[in-house]
């Protein structure tokens, strides 16, 4: 039996498992596809890939479904990345070009994907544990306290109160600020914070040390401190038309979970570059056995570049520059939703945020 046919009839069942969600039985992948064997090799073929535990048979006299090893099975070699529609990539851009805030982009980009889809999309904002400095500046207060706003490359604004023996003078704060932007810039605070430490090797600024200290603690207690802290969600409520809600209950207590869920999806979109999807048990949580995960980070990478080509390994303290994602966009769906299309739009959202935050203006390239 060749294997490259029994493959070809599990991603014929897949496919219109996925479409129909009704089993299929061999007289419909034989009127329906060209495979050039009979309906009788077809069903032989179908009931060896049940044996390798690529489809099982819900009932004795109905047709066949996927297993989540045979939609792993697909996944894992779907032979081109789908793009989406011209119409579809104008939507995004439209849509998320008249967003007055970044809370309001990621709203609407959750609300974008989950149009798209059809399914739960779930975007977190960035957080400053994951975000690279692009700026520092300190300000006077009063006589021994300084006001410290720093800006993310996310967009985030920042702000901590320093206290300090004394305030140095501006000439000497804008040296100060110049220095550590010049050899911060670029890096995650906790990085940042570890060279702004190290400034006492700089003779000409080791009079400044007890700024320069506070600074960096400060930064050091933003990095362990904050945690993303929103997530942005869409399209419950179109789940809920497309499917029985007995169905989807477990589902539904795990999009409760929301600090789970974002551990799980955070921890997705940075293990993995580009998209990455986690089918049941892969998830490792009981609400999600009978779904599927589609994630991808965006934000802190080179937006030039593919997610496929991206390498977001973070480099040495030694001047290098931080770039590795900030945030995830994701979709949640049964384990039949249309993987190629989700993966797609996940991919094209994720592009366009990470554009949006590396320009600050609306991407282009999809």
């Amino acid at each position: 039996m060749a294997q490259s046919r029994k493959m070809l009839i599990l991603r014929a069942v897949i496919e219109d498992y996925i479409r129909s969600q009704e089993p299929v039985g061999s007289s419909a992948l034989a009127h329906h596809h060209d495979l050039g064997v009979s309906s009788a090799t077809i069903r032989n073929d179908m009931a060896a890939l049940e044996e390798e535990g690529y489809l099982i048979q819900p009932h004795t006299s109905a047709g066949r479904i996927p297993t989540e090893h045979g939609y792993r099975y697909f996944v894992d070699r779907l032979s081109t990345a789908v793009s989406l529609s011209e119409a579809q990539r104008r939507g995004i851009r439209k849509f998320l070009s008249n967003s007055i805030s970044l809370q309001d982009t990621l709203q609407r980009a959750a609300r974008i994907l989950a149009g798209i889809t059809g399914q739960v999309a779930v975007i977190s904002s960035p957080s400053l544990s994951k975000s690279t400095l692009r700026h520092i500046e300190l300000v006077p207060l009063a006589t021994s306290q300084l006001l410290a706003v720093v800006i993310t490359d996310a967009g985030g604004v920042a702000q901590h109160t320093l206290k300090v023996p004394r305030i140095p003078s501006q000439h000497d704060l804008d040296a100060l600020c110049s220095t550590i932007n010049a050899r911060c810039t670029g890096l995650l605070l906790s990085r940042a914070s570890r060279i702004i430490r190290a400034l006492d090797g700089d003779a000409t600024m080791r009079q400044w040390r007890p700024v320069s200290q506070a600074l960096a603690e400060a930064l050091q207690n933003m990095a362990d401190n904050e945690q993303t802290a929103d997530l942005y969600m869409a399209g419950t409520s179109r789940l809920v038309h497309q499917h029985a809600v007995y169905d989807l209950a477990p589902l539904f207590d795990a999009l409760e979970e929301q600090v789970v869920l974002m551990k799980l999806m955070s921890a997705l979109s940075e293990e993995h570059e580009g998209v990455r999807v986690a089918i049941g048990s892969e998830t490792h949580n009981p609400g999600l056995l009978n779904a599927a995960v589609i994630t991808s980070g965006y934000g802190g990478q080179d937006s030039r570049q593919t997610p496929v080509e991206t390498n977001s390994t973070a480099v040495d303290d030694a001047g290098g520059r931080d770039s590795a994602p900030v945030a995830f966009v994701g979709s949640i769906g049964p384990t039949h939703m249309n993987y190629s299309e989700t993966m797609a739009a996940v991919r094209a959202v994720a592009r366009y945020l990470s554009e949006l935050l590396a320009h600050g203006e609306e991407s282009e390239r999809f």
